[in-house]
């Protein structure tokens, strides 16, 4: 996913002209394609009655992203960023601790982020590379131990909501009036906690950042 933003902001670079005009005030814009959330993650360790001395880990998951941005001004606009749900393996820092293999369990979310993009080129040229800033909800759901873990005896796994700050950069293309090719990179700021059961007692992770790299190649209409 990274080599295919680098490669498509080295064409757009390359070819860079005055092809089509660019975006402009009152314009609609919809992109989609492929979105990458990568986990950069770290965590606090797991707790039932003790610290156990074990933390987590969190994989990265590719799914169809989404967004949809409305030009205010034609170099600002306000962004919405969707996606199918990302699906994630949980996984021990540790090789099998607790005799149930390396993956504690999965969990599923939806990152929605509102932006605000500011446009760097002059609206004339084709290449209009950008930096947005704006703030994340993500929702947690379906969270769910592995069978061996469930059979072990942990269940109700439960991971808070998050809401915090997301920040991009991007570059769109214009191919012609109304088409154009976008790659952009987030960071966004993701923190939960975790709860669950392990045959009755109570247990916790209080702290996880997962703080993602969202990597995003794409194609875009104007309306």
């Amino acid at each position: 996913m990274k080599k295919s933003f680098l490669a498509i902001f080295a064409l757009a670079s390359l070819g860079a002209s005055n092809l089509a005009v660019a975006f402009q005030e009152g314009d609609i814009i919809v992109r989609a394609g492929l979105a990458n959330v990568s986990p950069d993650e770290s965590s606090s360790n797991i707790v039932v009655g003790s610290d156990l001395g074990v933390s987590l880990t969190v994989d990265d998951d590719t799914q169809l992203g989404l967004n949809f941005a409305y030009f205010f001004t034609d170099r600002l606009n306000v962004e919405v960023l969707a996606a199918t749900p990302f699906k994630h393996d949980v996984n021990f820092n540790v090789s099998d601790p607790l005799g149930t293999g390396d993956q504690l369990g999965e969990v599923t979310h939806l990152p929605p982020t509102v932006s605000v993009n500011y446009y760097l080129n002059d609206p004339s040229s084709a290449f209009q590379p950008y930096l947005g800033a704006g703030l994340n909800y993500t929702i947690f759901f379906d969270e769910e131990f592995t069978a061996a873990n469930d059979g072990a005896g942990l269940t109700d796994l439960s991971l808070d909501s998050s809401f915090g700050l997301a920040f991009q950069a991007g570059v769109d293309y214009m191919l012609n009036d109304t088409w154009f090719v976008n790659g952009s990179i987030r960071w966004i700021d993701i923190d939960t906690e975790a709860s669950f059961n392990l045959n009755g007692a109570a247990g916790s992770v209080e702290s996880i950042e997962i703080d993602p790299w969202v990597y995003t190649v794409s194609v875009g209409y104007r309306f």
